[in-house]
């Protein structure tokens, strides 16, 4: 098997709920496809579509000028070949692991669809079918937070997110206060700050906070300020944002910096960068999710495939975008969130399938 042909797509998600974080409210996420055309039948399909008000290191410009680069390294090759694969990307380039990310899911589709065999198979098999997710409370009043706590709760989500940060603190504590009265038995609350709080606030919510039971997830702006807050709060905390790669997940266990991860699949470089992290939260006893921040059916099959491997007792659950978006490139097998979970897709490879066309006419093609 061999790639023939690199083709990019561009593609805007359209939001059927609004999200609103501690710096803003995500607008309409604009996505990019990668496919991978081989000289047999099969193709596979990544996706990389980093969004939000956060400062990352990548967008869909720069995604897309990396492909300009990493796209013609891929002629020829053996998608299943997966380091041979990196070498070639690291060749053309350094950086660029947004686009080298959707590269490798790409990969990792063709390499199932070539064994007839399903992504987390191939990782080892699934541990959890159906997987679970953890369901998002944006900012909001403190009876609004509450409110859908209840709801989501009902409808069986176990893993509940409360959006923090951006705000007078008073407002935020009243909110955790509020939520924590639902949480019923056997329920997780994450309270995540998307780094919106200064270290002086973070100690002075989690002391606010100090009887509930709670996690705290990427309180502060940077690593180093959330070093500096590490021992004086009163709830573990959870690196999200701050978790850019293996080297810092591994020092941050090593040291005994964090307490757990909200990992971002597609931040980190894809299905096999994510497959080590996987592996040292596991050795180490650490929990970690697998999500990404935004993005459609692949990036969602991806994150469901690899956190159907995690160990069930470590897992903070697969986070995707099902709820906020308005359509499925597969409306058969796209991932979707059903009673606080996610089946895992069941065919070879990333188990989707993508009409002829449903992308329109690439914005860039390699051969």
């Amino acid at each position: 098997m061999k790639i023939t042909e690199v083709r990019v797509y561009g593609k805007l998600l359209p939001m059927a709920l609004s999200y609103n974080m501690s710096s803003a409210a995500v607008g309409e996420p604009d996505t990019t496809i990668v496919q991978l055309v081989t000289d047999t039948k099969h193709v596979g399909w990544g996706e990389i579509c980093p969004t939000g008000p956060l400062p990352q290191s990548d967008h869909a410009g720069s995604i897309r000028a990396d492909l300009v680069l990493l796209g013609p390294a891929l002629v020829g090759l053996d998608p299943r070949r997966l380091g041979l694969v990196h070498d070639a990307m690291a060749s053309a380039m350094d950086g660029g692991h947004g686009a080298k990310s959707a590269i490798d899911i790409a990969c990792w589709d063709l390499t199932g669809k070539a064994y007839g065999e399903r992504v987390c198979d191939l990782l080892g098999g699934a541990r959890m079918d159906p997987v679970s997710t953890y369901h998002v409370v944006p900012i909001g009043t403190p009876e609004a937070s509450a409110r859908l706590a209840q709801e989501l709760q009902d409808a069986g989500h176990t893993k509940l997110q409360l959006k923090a940060g951006g705000r007078h603190i008073d407002e935020d504590i009243a909110a955790i206060h509020a939520v924590i009265q639902t949480i019923r038995p056997n329920v997780d609350l994450f309270v995540d700050c998307n780094r919106g709080w200064t270290v002086s606030e973070a100690i002075q919510v989690s002391g606010a906070c100090a009887d509930l039971k709670l996690a705290i997830e990427q309180p502060c702006a940077t690593y180093a300020e959330c070093v500096t807050v590490r021992p004086h709060l009163r709830h573990p905390l959870l690196l999200d944002e701050c978790a850019v790669d293996l080297a810092t997940v591994a020092t941050a266990i090593g040291t005994g910096m964090a307490d757990g991860f909200g990992m971002k699949l597609t931040r980190v470089g894809g299905i096999s960068a994510m497959r080590a992290i996987r592996d040292l939260c596991e050795a180490t006893n650490t929990p970690t999710s697998c999500d990404d921040s935004w993005g459609g059916d692949i990036i969602a099959a991806a994150c469901v495939h690899v956190g159907a491997t995690l160990d069930p007792n470590l897992s903070r659950g697969a986070w995707i975008s099902d709820p906020y978006q308005v359509d499925h490139y597969d409306e058969e097998h796209g991932p979707r969130i059903v009673n606080g979970t996610i089946a895992v897709p069941p065919g070879p490879g990333l188990g989707i399938t993508i009409p002829n066309d449903y992308f329109g006419r690439p914005i860039a093609n390699y051969s």
